[in-house]
């Protein structure tokens, strides 16, 4: 609901890079899991993150929407792949409720898990290799400012 697969492949068609959509990789049973409302636990995620970083290094250049909500998440991927960066979108409950509520009929992830994934939720502040997109912008804006925040060196990014 905050925007990763509208976002990534709009970032991909600008950058001229190949598109990874995260949530076509999950488990068979992960994906039961989330149609039937219960939250992913770590043991869920790491094989599936472990899929995706492979992915990241060995189809580089590419663009991956994939929720990395804890920091321990994020630092698998950046063992997998050190050079890779975060486009972090920045939403508030309520606008996710809405989103993931408009899009029941088209996704497996419940209105349900929306409590879950802000509960284990750990914002990427200070984090390197990290900018911060709010989701409540156009998304054309929200390219724009990812783009440039993105062709920064990594240590001087900042929030957008």
């Amino acid at each position: 609901g905050c925007g990763k697969t509208s976002v990534g492949e709009a970032l991909a068609r600008a950058l001229g890079w190949g598109f990874i959509e995260g949530d076509a990789h999950h488990a068979p049973a992960s994906i039961a899991k989330m149609q039937a409302g219960q939250p992913l636990a770590d043991e869920d995620r790491w094989g599936w993150l472990d899929q995706l970083g492979q992915m990241l290094r060995t189809q580089a250049p590419v663009v991956l929407s994939c929720s990395a909500l804890k920091r321990a998440y994020r630092e698998r991927l950046r063992a997998a792949c050190p050079a890779v960066r975060f486009v972090y979108m920045d939403i508030d409950k309520p606008l996710a409720l809405q989103r993931v509520a408009a899009r029941a009929d088209r996704h497996f992830f419940s209105a349900t898990l929306v409590d879950s994934q802000f509960a284990t939720l750990e914002p990427p502040t200070g984090e390197p290799g990290v900018v911060t997109v709010p989701a409540a912008l156009p998304l054309d804006e929200q390219i724009g400012r990812a783009l440039a925040l993105l062709a920064m060196p990594p240590s001087q990014e900042t929030d957008a």
